[in-house]
């Protein structure tokens, strides 16, 4: 069974989040709740970036990286998919190695689950 990766759509889903639990990192804000309306098999992420970090360019290059860190979050740890999950990125993210990026995320994702 593969799992997909969804971006949250509807506004009622951020809003829920912004009022759930959050851990905080050098690398931006993670909030994280139970959204009842999910489907079990799909893991819901959305990555939020500011325009006072950059253009265009950097902010989807940081969506990008945060994205193939949940990927490999999701094979190789167990994130918990009963959780949807919002990431709202500092800049730290662009100018970091991918490497500390991620072990920071991961640790993140673990105490969740």
């Amino acid at each position: 069974m593969k799992i997909k990766i969804r971006s949250l759509s509807k506004n009622e889903d951020f809003k829920n989040l912004l009022n759930g639990k959050k851990i905080i990192n050098q690398y931006g804000t993670l909030f994280f709740k139970k959204i009842p309306k999910k489907n079990k098999n799909d893991c819901n992420v959305s990555f939020v970036t500011k325009r006072k970090i950059g253009n265009a360019v950097i902010r989807n290059k940081i969506k990008r990286r945060l994205r193939n860190i949940m990927i490999e979050g999701i094979k190789k740890t167990s994130v918990s998919l009963k959780y949807s999950y919002l990431f709202i990125a500092k800049r730290n993210v662009f100018k970091d190695d991918y490497i500390k990026i991620k072990d920071s995320l991961l640790k993140d994702l673990k105490k969740i689950s």
